[in-house]
């Protein structure tokens, strides 16, 4: 008698319907988008856009059981322009067969796919050859090419909640593929996954196995987490979370909350950020959400840099810790930012004016008798340091101020400054 093959965990359990499918309801749920394309009769290609173990090969899947089309998967991580190739020749094979049936092409990580290898889709998909979809964790907008991209519906899924990751739970404990796990153990578990169905079912499956070499009849906490060891959370260091994660630490510091930008600077640390990285952010952050509020915050962080380029990891991550803190609790001013921004602006629209004559440069005799720097005043020869009443700007341009100290930390001073100095430049007429 042959023996039966095991099949993992994740293939017992993948739907067989679209009722079966735990989460994603926002595209799967009744009168939602997919559903509505799914009970069409008439298969569209399509983009899935999510976090790993959302169900993106999932669905594509039951598309094709939904259609009664060949289902051909393609890795492009491992396949190649030979892949589509054959996938070319068994799509029209089944068109042209006895059975006429349609293909569906899923291509996985699309992403992966450089631009002549994604554009060998588009005469296939545009001939209604085949049924194009493809699953990325990538933002398509940056990864996909856009001619691709406007032929396919994108949908976007999202990571699981806690709920759904407990109904996997237990549909693994219903088919008993699991031993019973106690309630501090699922919800450790739960955290591990992490939003992400496969880590759940794949962590599961090796609990299970543990569990039936030592004999145990339940999960403990204790047990789980000595099976588990130290395994780090998921983390795309290259993809969108890993961004989504910076844009949180960044608007952590300018919100003032050290608390929140401590716990995600270190989430950044914890999922395999370089440090060199994180310290290169903090530079920014000071320069453009601190600048000349706390003019030390940006010292503070290149020394912070410098002390990790020295002890390294983990010891030099502290100094970047107290950097975060600093610049968390630092007074905010992106006033300088806005002025440069608004400068670059308004030159790239201006154009190219002429230096005027005074502020030009005259190191021969010629330009001197051309009256280049002629009536320029010296200003450290004048009342306190300052030519009130010169003029500095291209003749013509009188915009209002570029930069708008803040009220906040020594952007007060300064702006008292800047008052009394364009009130003497007023005085003199200026």
């Amino acid at each position: 008698m042959a023996t039966v093959p095991h099949q993992p965990l994740a293939e017992r359990l993948r739907p067989k319907n679209l009722g079966e499918v735990i989460g994603q309801q926002h595209l799967l749920g009744p009168g939602m988008p997919l559903r509505i394309a799914f009970e069409s009769g008439q298969p569209h290609s399509c983009i899935l856009w999510g976090p790993p173990g959302t169900g993106k090969t999932t669905i594509a899947r039951l598309m094709a059981d939904a259609f009664d089309a060949q289902f051909l998967s393609i890795s492009a991580v491992l396949g190649g322009v030979k892949d589509i190739r054959e996938a070319v020749e068994r799509a029209t094979a089944a068109r042209d067969g006895l059975e006429q049936r349609r293909t569906i092409v899923f291509v996985d990580e699309v992403h992966r796919f450089n631009k002549s290898q994604q554009d060998a889709f588009l005469p296939h998909v545009e001939s209604g050859l085949f049924t194009f979809i493809g699953a990325t964790t990538e933002n398509p907008s940056f990864e996909v090419n856009s001619a691709l991209l406007s032929r396919a519906a994108v949908y976007v899924l999202q990571s699981l909640t806690e709920d759904d990751l407990r109904q996997i739970v237990a549909r693994a404990q219903h088919i008993q593929a699991v031993p019973p796990i106690e309630a501090k153990a699922e919800d450790r578990l739960v955290a591990y996954a992490d939003g992400d169905a496969r880590r759940l079912l794949n962590t599961l499956e090796t609990l299970a196995v543990a569990a039936a070499a030592e004999k145990r009849d339940d999960i403990g906490d204790e047990w789980l987490l000595r099976v588990l060891g130290e395994r780090m959370r998921r983390y795309d260091k290259g993809g969108e979370q890993f961004y989504d994660t910076i844009s949180a630490l960044h608007k952590s510091v300018r919100g003032s909350d050290p608390d929140a930008a401590l716990y995600w600077f270190v989430r950044m640390l914890d999922g395999g950020a370089d440090p060199r990285y994180m310290a290169r952010r903090l530079v920014r952050m000071a320069s453009e959400d601190i600048g000349l509020a706390d003019p030390r915050a940006l010292r503070l962080a290149l020394d912070a840099a410098e002390v990790y380029e020295r002890l390294g990891t983990p010891e030099g991550e502290l100094a970047l810790a107290e950097c975060v803190v600093y610049l968390a609790i630092a007074p905010k001013s992106n006033a300088v930012y806005q002025a440069y921004n608004e400068v670059r602006a308004f030159v790239k629209q201006d154009g190219t004016r002429p230096v005027p004559m005074h502020l030009r440069n005259a190191p021969t005799k010629l330009m001197k008798q051309l009256d280049y720097g002629k009536g320029y005043r010296y200003a450290h020869d004048e009342e306190g340091g300052f030519a009130a009443g010169e003029r500095y700007l291209p003749d013509g341009v009188d915009p209002p101020p570029f930069y708008r100290p803040v009220e906040r930390g020594l952007e007060i001073r300064i702006a008292e400054k800047l008052r009394e100095l364009r009130r003497r430049n007023d005085d003199a007429g200026a």
